[in-house]
């Protein structure tokens, strides 16, 4: 138990260090959905970077697999086809509300921002909201 501890510890500094990293030298708010939303029409100069973190971000998960596999299940909890979708639903939500957990959790309350503040709450309230409505629904 003691070493997940100090996972979690290493994995939110990381985190933090490449959305502080993002904003001094690019002058960019570390909110994936909106980095990955904007690569479909990119303004000029913005692809580049962009790209490099969706494939910092895939290159972690990837270093991830290969030090620690077991933190990962070795077989699906869901069909691969249910999560796909439920990743467009939420990036989809995430645009359409305005931010994700990473632009508001991390770098929006990291900025003391009401705005982040409520819009986290909303987050998970939600969230919480949605698993014990699915977890009810799979029961019976």
């Amino acid at each position: 138990m003691q070493q997940d501890w100090w996972m979690a510890l290493g994995g939110g500094a990381a985190i933090g260090l490449a959305a502080a990293a993002l904003l001094l030298f690019n002058g960019r708010i570390f909110g994936v959905s909106g980095i990955v939303g904007e690569l479909v029409t990119p303004q000029k100069g913005d692809l580049g970077w962009r790209v490099a973190v969706v494939l910092g971000l895939l290159a972690g998960g990837a270093t991830l697999l290969i030090a620690y596999p077991s933190a990962f299940s070795a077989t699906p909890v869901r069909p691969l086809a249910l999560t796909g979708i439920a990743g467009l639903l939420v990036g989809f939500g995430s645009r359409l509300g305005g931010g994700c957990t990473s632009g508001h959790g991390v770098c929006g309350i990291g900025r003391l921002s009401l705005r982040s503040l409520v819009a986290t709450m909303t987050f998970i309230a939600a969230g919480i909201a949605t698993v014990g409505a699915v977890a009810a629904m799979v029961a019976g």
